[in-house]
């Protein structure tokens, strides 16, 4: 079997880059056959914001480049990832044209919210979940705090499900939680095409996790509003243990001036270096504002032995389970956060159990045999119907 990925890089790299890398590195190990076509957002500086707009709805590059792919690789699916904003949902139609089978992991939630969080004034927000014109986020400028930004975002998701796009040309839309596949059903994927995989998390091994003298709180992840890393720094505020913090992001140059002498920023750092920091560290730190779609960075922990305090609410529950697998905090809440993370820090022990029960739960959740299975359930599944053959719309 040979499959191409395609997926267009961040600007700052996150949960969604990494699951793709991966992706490309489980499908490869199975030994299926791994081809793939990346763009780059970095490539978005200098162009114009309404022809930006334009692309972002129909790519005729997008559309040449994906088709040239497709002819040089010849695969039997075609597994999207992240279209925004430059290669755009033309890659579809170019599968289509050579009647192969597309399938679009739901990373995060673009399809529902133009800013793609459903996060609104650091609240999470379900406004636009359900519209077709989703004037609720052109009213509150919810994309870069612009209400033209909002409207060209919004017209992507509008433009495509009045023409039929998510009805036609995708034929599995892989949902990463339960929690994501009910919002997604919801804002009207049709519930037929939609299965739930969650992310290739690749397991460091029992050694990595075995570790019985950590210490320290640590927070992997980009250094941006939504994750909540205000609030964190805040509830440092006082305690008696450090912090490492791993990522890099807009916030970064206030936050370094503002932190708990305590904190240490180490920047972007290579996954070994992740790796090894999340087989050192006692506790990590998970805040987010928003309803995190998959947050990766709790399975890598969890697959490290390392408890997370996380906040509560979106997928991440389920993901945890309170006091048993790791603890939920409420989102934004400095007080309970500080009051939380010190009684954890306090309790070796208890951090201790808690890291081997998200060790056990992320073995047989996501290890490595069930994560391939899925895959080649789903890739199978749609190859059994014949070349050309889709769902109908």
């Amino acid at each position: 079997m040979r499959v191409l990925l395609i997926h267009e890089r961040y600007r700052y790299r996150g949960g969604e880059d990494a699951a793709v890398a991966a992706e490309a590195a489980l499908l490869a190990g199975a030994g299926v056959e791994v081809a793939t076509l990346y763009e780059d957002n970095r490539r978005i500086e200098g162009s114009g914001s309404a022809a930006l707009a334009l692309r972002a709805i129909w790519s005729s590059q997008g559309r040449r480049m994906a088709m040239a792919a497709i002819d040089r690789e010849r695969p039997d699916i075609v597994h999207v990832h992240n279209t925004f904003p430059l290669l755009s949902p033309s890659v579809y139609g170019a599968a289509r044209a050579r009647g192969i089978p597309v399938v679009q992991t739901l990373h995060n939630y673009r399809l529902l919210c133009p800013n793609g969080l459903l996060l609104r004034d650091g609240r999470p927000c379900e406004l636009c979940v359900g519209r077709i014109v989703k004037w609720p986020a052109v009213a509150h400028a919810c994309y870069r705090d612009s209400r033209a930004a909002s409207a060209a975002v919004a017209a992507v998701t509008g433009v495509h499900h009045l023409v039929g796009t998510w009805r036609s040309a995708v034929d599995r839309f892989l949902a990463l939680t339960p929690f994501a596949a009910r919002l997604f059903i919801a804002g009207g994927l049709p519930p037929e095409r939609l299965e739930i995989c969650p992310p290739a998390v690749p397991d460091p091994g029992p050694d990595a996790a075995g570790n019985a003298s950590r210490s320290g709180a640590l927070f992997v992840g980009r250094l941006s509003p939504e994750k909540g890393i205000e609030t964190l720094l805040s509830a440092w505020s006082g305690m008696p243990y450090p912090l490492d913090v791993i990522g890099e992001g807009p916030l970064e140059d206030g936050l370094r001036r503002h932190a708990p002498p305590n904190v240490r920023f180490l920047g972007h750092l290579p996954p070994a270096a992740v790796s090894a920091a999340m087989s050192q560290a006692a506790l990590l730190l998970f805040p987010s504002l928003c309803h995190e779609n998959f947050p990766l960075v709790v399975a890598e922990a969890s697959a490290h032995g390392l408890p997370s305090l996380a906040s509560a609410g979106g997928a991440v529950q389920d993901m945890i389970a309170d006091g048993v697998t790791g603890v939920l905090a409420p989102p934004g809440d400095v007080e309970a956060w500080h009051r939380l993370a010190r009684e954890l820090l306090e309790r070796p022990d208890r951090l201790r159990r808690i890291g081997l029960a998200a060790r056990t739960a992320f073995v047989e959740q996501h290890g490595s045999g069930r994560a391939v299975a899925r895959r080649l359930a789903i890739y199978g599944g749609l190859l059994a119907r014949g070349p050309g053959t889709r769902d109908p719309g």
